[in-house]
């Protein structure tokens, strides 16, 4: 029987031990999804204690919590509660994880980040708390040194046209900073016509532009000089929540009616949004094309269920879940329009449902091409995913279907800035999968074959995918 969490953890032959160890265990991390405050990384402040670095803004564990039965006052804060209390019931929820990744990662956080061994409970909660704190007095501690001591070249956050990108820009400048900070362009707001944000958001917009946007061709020309302004900023992804698939053929004459229907305050159709949507969308993935970006698309996310909560602690708090419909048939249409009009940039498609990955690997094979290794790819297992089952099942549908060693790998799609060990956790699944099919006769005993594989999809496919050694 394995000790809990030893050397070899998740690793369950000597091949996968051997390949973990020689080939993805000392590579360095590119984050290129994730949605860390880039005014936090600035600043570099120190944390407070292990309650600010650990449970603030993480609402995979609010989730736990208040399964656990934990007052929200002790989740998200409230009077009286203080940081403390909100550890504590925290540790007294990890022993009621076992079997979510959760409660692998909060022990990987704890272990690689702080030397702190314990198994967490409400018992030795005290003994980690104040280890934990100590340590984060010490200098590597701060925003900047959890990224540099977890072996990150490069964080790509998450950030709307409108943002000024100050902080970026002031990052840039650092020479000796140690690694790169580039913003993600991720233009929802734009594209949901139908929500309560939109004309609000437009206003932003101008401001950030510094022009009145009165008509849809200002609209297209607002997020053009964004895109550029982004591009100018390092940019070199986009990302897009599509929670839901939507397509309808629409001229650009149809689509500035529909957003001048938006603007006067008029409701806008189903049918109207999709047309919208179809033909702003197209629009951007030329723009992504013609600058060597990727377009990532986020699918199938069923958000802010909880009304009442919504109302009360606003979005991403912990009350979403996976989303079902229609999917092949809108994506398919959509993708092929973009090839058809401007071509289609580098993408990724990832969708919540962990029922499509075959269809997803399926889609991916029918648009690659332009001499680009795995121009299209299926995204990682990606937030209700990201478990050992749902890692595997990303991995064995792109294996069985498309092009695996072209894989650009994990990200951590977090807030938190103790979030890094995931890679780990994927590195390990990784190669404990490579392990087992050459244990069973179904891969050669070939390092030579198998090094690289491993080390291009914990490392070098990213690189090279994304061209983070070039804006060019």
């Amino acid at each position: 029987m394995k000790a809990f969490m030893d050397d070899q953890f998740l690793l369950n032959s000597n091949t996968a031990v051997r390949l973990y160890e020689q080939f993805a265990k000392s590579l360095p991390i590119i984050d290129y999804h994730c949605h860390l405050d880039p005014q936090a990384i600035y600043e570099d402040k120190p944390f407070a204690n292990l309650t600010e670095v650990w449970l603030y803004g993480d609402h995979y564990k609010w989730r736990t919590m208040r399964a656990n039965g934990v007052d929200e006052a002790y989740v998200t804060g409230g009077e009286g509660v203080t940081d403390y209390d909100r550890f504590l019931a925290y540790a007294k929820t990890v022993p009621m994880t076992l079997g979510n990744p959760l409660y692998h990662w909060s022990h990987l956080e704890l272990r690689r980040l702080f030397g702190i061994n314990e198994i967490i409970n409400e018992q030795n909660a005290p003994i980690i708390w104040e280890k934990a704190n100590a340590r984060l007095k010490e200098a590597d501690f701060s925003p900047r040194g959890l990224i540099r001591s977890s072996n990150v070249r490069v964080v790509c956050t998450t950030d709307d046209p409108a943002d000024t990108l100050e902080y970026h820009r002031k990052l840039k400048e650092e020479h000796n900073l140690g690694f790169q900070v580039r913003p993600s362009f991720r233009p929802d707001k734009a594209l949901e016509i139908n929500q309560a944000t939109f004309l609000p958001w437009l206003l932003k917009l101008e401001e950030a532009c510094g022009y009145s946007i009165t008509s849809y061709s200002t609209l297209l020309k607002a997020l053009k000089d964004r895109v550029q302004y982004f591009h100018d900023t390092d940019c070199l992804l986009s990302d897009h929540a599509i929670d839901k698939v939507m397509y309808a053929e629409a001229t650009e004459e149809q689509a500035s009616a529909i957003f001048a229907k938006a603007l006067s305050g008029k409701p806008v159709s189903v049918e109207e949004e999709a047309a919208y949507k179809t033909y702003t969308l197209r629009f951007l993935a030329g723009l992504y094309n013609e600058l060597g970006w990727t377009m990532q698309l986020h699918i199938k996310a069923h958000r802010n269920n909880n009304e009442a909560m919504f109302a009360k602690l606003g979005p991403d708090t912990g009350f979403d879940s996976i989303n079902d419909g229609p999917l092949a048939e809108p994506l398919v249409k959509l993708l092929s329009a973009i090839e058809q009009k401007s071509g289609l940039p580098r993408t990724i498609l990832y969708s919540l449902n962990a029922s499509d990955n075959d269809v997803l690997a399926s889609i991916i094979g029918s648009f690659q091409g332009g001499g680009i290794p795995g121009k299209m790819q299926l995204g990682s297992a990606w937030w209700f995913n990201d478990t050992i089952d749902g890692m595997q099942a990303q991995l064995k549908s792109l294996a069985n279907i498309g092009v695996l060693g072209r894989f650009v790998g994990m990200l951590t799609d977090s807030r938190s800035f103790l979030s890094y060990p995931r890679h780990e956790y994927f590195r390990r699944i990784l190669c404990n999968m490579l392990g087992e099919w050459v244990e069973s006769g179904q891969a050669p005993e070939d390092d030579e074959l198998l090094g690289p594989i491993v080390e291009g999809i914990c490392y070098h496919n990213a690189e090279a995918y994304f061209r983070f050694g070039s804006n060019q």
